[in-house]
Order: structure tokens, then C-alpha cells, then sequence
């Protein structure tokens, strides 16, 4: 990919692109996205103008003497150096072999074809540009209780979603689909052949399910203290920890999963949608809440659809405590994740104002577009009560930029794009939703981000971690070994570096404690390491917790997009794609520990 002509980025508040620092400048508004055709490269939109809901304070963020790249971020300071792609295609998204537009400050999604190293090296990292950002507003939904009855249509708005599923608790049957499951055993001896001391070891590991010839998603991963559980195609597996064997299920569904909550409740649910059949008109609406530690189900929903152009083709799902908020297009409707029970719609408000994606876990926050094709186009950002839905503080977005990932949401903090400027802003919140600060590193920052087609997917990177106070991103490497930047919430300048153990890429993954714990990527003959990095004090150096068997790198190097986590010392790392091709024996999850 090229990149784009070379322009600085530009925040929401900046002035001409040679213009000087200094207070934002009076704007107008902005508006709803434009959706494409699946599988289409989206082409390029211009995003979102500021509202006068929430009037831009002047005085956000500190001018600063401007370096190579330095223009006016968002809210007045200049943000930090571009990244690449804002939309791409990979194997299995938009057409083969083109190279759509790109803009600067695009997270990274997965590698194409598996491997640990970024293939866009060389080229300015972090993704979702605006105008992919622009394709689809994501919102709510209207509920049918169901109980197994996949034929039935659905209801009048409103309903609660209180009925059980069918099929014993469980007991892994639906009532709709088969109980079985296309994962082989444990695998202790091939991947751990050849061990060599003081390396971890593959503690078990598991093959990927039949998947169709086009491939297959298998998104979402969920650690207890007791199992493991995954998401692929049209089933739903569970491992115990300890050793790798099976736990309950695997759950069957009738038609592929296609929406998953990322997180899992404090009581270690969560829900899963799957489609109502396999036409190209099937919509994700079907709706499954799991228990993880069990396999017990509870109630089942069936989505159906809202006014005019508010459709269930794609939902999205996130939990905030115990209310799951399920966005659609254009709207969004939150319930008791316990009982089914209908908590509040979230739905068109102001000045044209559409809900187009949620984002929870400790808030709930729900990014609007507002004015669509209008010369007050623009963003809105809005926290949630998650029981009620009333808006606790309302951020207008300034006129050209789009809300495009939320890198935490609590604190809240924006990664947001500007397509005309082919620019990108790190913009970070006060708990009351006002500036806090902007990212003033002069860096490629380059997290791992899934595709956002048809959806914002605003909780769709990994790769970036956050406490309260800092913000961890690691920078593209272009030649050899990259760094994690620890940056100051509360200013956006830099606190420290951290450079990666290896030539390979190091990628944060939590803060525990004192300690933020780290993925370094494995090469094509040495395993990956999992590390911890000290927070405070005057030494950041990564400290080896795993280094994974260099007898598994192959495998470990070829997931083709994968998902980690490190969870009471074991690293847990699976496939979130499935090739679907015969000749190839995919891995679904492997555990790692000494």
C-alpha cells in the first residue's frame, strides 16, 4: 500500500492545515454515515462537523512547538505522528489484491496470511479511518421471546426476554442443533517436542472445527478460573483450565455465530447471536445468553427489525454490569443480562442524532451520528446509564472527525479520524465527559484492530491497555524490535518507553497491579514471550514471565488473526478467522504455561 500524500495530521479543533495554535474555531455540525455493500472496499467519505449541544470550550490542550508532524489535534493540541490504513482488504474482505485509500493513524488489523510480523512494515500504523468509520451506524434492537422456535416472527416492540431456552441446563442441547463438536483432544507431545530449558510449554492445545471453504469467524474468548471457552463458526467449546478438557458442550447453533459480547459479567456470562439462516438476506438475530463455568443457558431473543433503514442484518453486542446493550443500525436496546427483562431503548434524539455504536464494560458509553448530509454533520459521544439509559454528559465532535475505536472506556478515551485532513487524534475524557487531554507523542502507534466493515466496532483492538491514569500503545516496527510508550492521561505527553525483548513486536495486554503484562510476537523459529514491565519507578524493563516453546512457533506464528490473553499465569491464545481450507490442520486455541 502507498501512502497517502504527506500531510500532518490535524485535530477536531485545528485550524487551516498551516494555521496556528490556539483556540478552536467556531464549527458547525455533523452526520450519520453511509453504508456500503459487504465485501466491498468502502469508498472514501468525509466524516462529521461539532454540534452546539455541547459547545467547544476554547483553551483545550496546550500549543506546542510544532515538530515535523506537529499540527492542532482535536482539541488544539498537535497530535502525534500518522500511523496507516484507515480501511484495507485482506484475504476474504473486498476484492483480491486492491489496495483501497488509506490515510494516516489506522490501527493495525490482523496479518493476512498469519505470522507475527506486521506485513504493512514501513508504513505508518493503527486503523479504522473515517470513512470506514462512516459506513455504519450500529444500534438497537426490538426483542421476540423465543424458546427454541427458530420459525417464529418477530413480536411487537417491547417484549421481555424472560423465557429459558429450551434444553436442559447444561447439557449443551439447544434444541436446535446437534451436540457435537469438531475439536480433537489434547495435544501434549508434537508442539512440546523438543523442548528446551527454561522454555514454557504448550499445556494443551486444540484443532479448529469444520469451516466452509470461504472461511469462518470465530470470534470472542472467555477465561474463568475453572474453563476456557470459544466461539467458532457455529459452535461454542469449552475447555477446563487445568487441562485442556472438555468442560461442557460444545454448543451447537443452527446457523453461524455472528456477534459475540467481548467481555464476559462479573458472574461470568455472556450471549451470543447467531443468524436466522444462511440466505444473503439472514440477519443476526438470534440471541443465546451462556453461562461459561456451566454451559447453562437462559433466556434466548429473537432481534427484530426497527423503522426504515434500521436494520438487524449485523448487531452488536456489549455488557455493562448487568445490562447487555444490543445496537443495531440505528438504535440501540439494553436488557437485564439475568432475566431477558427490557431495560430502555436508545434511540434517534436531537438534532437527527442516531446511535451508530456502543462500547461497555465498567461504563457504557454510545457514539451518535448526527445531522447525516447536512452542513451540521457531525459525532456525538455520550456515557450511558446502563439501568436507565439517561445520558450522563454529552461530547460533541467537531465538525470533519469520526469516533473510530474507544482505546478504554474508562477513563474514555477516542481514537478518531479525519479523512479530508487524512488525519488521526488520540483524545482522551474527564469522568463528567469533558476534555481531558490529547496524545502529543510524535509516533506511529500501531495496535492490532479487526476490520470494521460494516459496524465501528468500537472495542475491536487489541494490543493497548490503560489504567487510570496511563495510556500504553506500542509503536509500529519497522526495522526490528518496537515499543510499548506509556503516556500521561492526564497531559498526553510521554512518561516512558519500553523496547521489545526481541526483534519481534511487543503488544500490551493488562495492567495487573504494579505490572503491565505484554505479548512479544514469536518469529518464524522462536516462540513467543509473555513479560511484565515495571510501572513505576526509573527501570521499564520487560521481565520474562513465559517464553513460549520454539517446537510450537509454526503454530503459534500462523494463526491467520488471533486473540490472547493472560490469565493466573497461563497465556492463552486463539484463532478469531478459520481459513476453511482442507489442506491446512488450523488450531482453534492453545493454553501455555510451565
Amino acid at each position: 500500500m502507498t501512502q497517502p500524500p504527506s500531510q500532518p495530521p490535524q485535530g477536531p479543533y485545528a485550524g487551516p492545515p498551516q494555521g496556528g495554535f490556539g483556540p478552536p474555531p467556531e464549527l458547525p455540525q455533523a452526520g450519520a454515515p453511509q453504508g456500503v455493500p459487504y465485501g466491498a472496499p468502502p469508498p472514501p467519505q468525509s466524516p462529521p462537523p461539532p454540534l452546539p449541544t455541547v459547545p467547544p470550550q476554547s483553551g483545550y490542550g496546550h500549543p506546542q512547538q510544532p515538530g515535523p508532524y506537529a499540527q492542532p489535534g482535536p482539541y488544539g493540541s498537535p497530535p502525534g505522528q500518522p500511523g496507516p490504513y484507515a480501511y484495507g482488504s485482506a484475504p476474504g474482505y473486498g476484492y483480491p489484491g486492491q489496495q483501497p485509500p488509506q490515510f494516516p493513524g489506522a490501527p493495525v488489523p490482523p496479518p493476512p496470511g498469519g505470522g507475527s510480523r506486521n506485513p504493512f512494515k514501513g508504513r505508518p500504523a493503527l486503523m479504522l479511518g473515517a470513512a470506514a468509520a462512516a459506513l455504519l451506524v450500529i444500534g438497537g434492537t426490538v426483542y421476540a421471546v423465543t424458546s427454541g422456535d427458530d420459525d417464529k416472527k418477530p413480536a411487537a416492540a417491547g417484549p421481555d426476554l424472560s423465557a429459558p431456552a429450551s434444553g436442559p441446563a447444561g447439557s449443551g442441547d439447544d434444541g436446535d442443533g446437534d451436540n457435537g463438536g469438531g475439536v480433537a483432544g489434547a495435544d501434549p507431545g508434537d508442539l512440546n517436542e523438543g523442548r528446551q530449558a527454561g522454555e514454557s510449554k504448550v499445556l494443551w492445545s486444540k484443532d479448529a472445527p469444520d469451516a466452509p471453504a470461504s472461511g469462518a469467524d470465530a470470534n470472542g474468548m472467555w477465561i474463568t478460573d475453572k474453563v476456557a471457552v470459544k466461539a467458532a463458526y457455529k459452535e461454542v467449546f469449552a475447555f477446563r483450565v487445568a487441562d485442556g478438557e472438555t468442560a461442557w458442550g460444545p454448543i451447537s447453533f443452527p446457523q453461524k455465530i455472528c456477534a459475540v459480547t467481548p467481555q464476559k459479567s462479573a458472574d461470568d456470562k455472556i450471549v451470543v447471536a447467531y443468524m436466522n439462516g444462511d440466505s444473503q438476506r439472514a440477519k443476526c438475530n438470534r440471541l443465546q445468553l451462556l453461562d461459561l463455568n456451566t454451559g447453562a443457558k437462559g433466556w434466548s431473543g429473537e432481534v427484530a427489525d426497527g423503522a426504515l433503514f434500521d436494520s438487524s442484518l449485523s448487531v452488536e453486542l456489549t455488557i455493562t454490569k448487568t445490562t447487555l446493550m444490543v445496537g443495531r443500525s440505528q438504535s440501540g436496546t439494553a436488557y437485564d443480562l439475568n432475566t431477558g427483562a427490557k431495560l430502555f431503548d436508545k434511540v434517534k434524539y436531537g438534532a437527527a442524532c442516531f446511535p451508530a455504536a456502543f462500547a461497555g464494560g465498567a461504563r457504557l458509553i454510545v457514539v451518535s451520528a448526527c445531522g447525516a448530509s447536512t452542513s451540521t454533520e457531525h459525532d456525538e459521544v455520550q456515557e450511558l446509564d446502563p439501568r436507565t439509559g439517561a445520558a450522563k454528559w454529552t461530547r460533541a465532535i467537531p465538525k470533519g472527525w469520526a469516533v473510530g475505536r474507544t482505546y478504554s472506556v474508562d477513563p474514555v478515551v477516542l481514537y478518531l479520524t479525519n479523512e479530508d485532513k487524512k488525519s488521526w487524534n488520540i483524545s482522551t475524557l474527564k469522568a463528567d465527559g469533558s476534555f481531558r487531554s490529547e496524545v502529543t507523542v510524535d509516533e506511529s502507534f500501531a495496535p492490532v484492530c479487526g476490520w470494521a466493515i460494516l459496524e465501528r466496532d468500537l472495542q475491536g483492538c487489541q494490543g493497548v491497555a490503560s489504567d487510570d491514569r496511563t495510556l500504553y500503545l506500542p509503536t509500529e516496527a519497522t526495522t526490528g524490535a518496537n515499543e510499548i510508550v506509556a503516556i500521561d492521561l492526564a497531559t498526553g505527553k510521554q512518561k516512558w518507553r519500553a523496547k521489545s525483548p526481541a526483534d519481534e513486536s511487543m503488544l500490551p495486554i493488562k495492567v495487573e497491579g504494579a505490572q503491565l503484562i505484554a505479548y512479544v510476537e514469536p518469529s518464524y523459529d522462536t516462540g513467543g514471550q509473555v513479560v511484565s514491565i515495571p510501572l513505576t519507578g526509573s527501570s521499564h524493563t520487560p521481565v520474562k514471565l513465559l517464553q513460549n516453546p520454539a517446537s510450537a512457533a509454526d503454530v503459534e506464528n500462523g494463526f491467520y488473526s488471533k486473540a490472547y490473553d493472560w490469565v493466573d499465569g497461563r497465556f492463552y491464545l486463539s484463532s478469531t478467522r478459520l481459513s476453511g481450507k482442507d489442506e491446512l490442520k488450523e488450531k482453534l486455541m492453545l493454553a501455555y504455561g510451565k
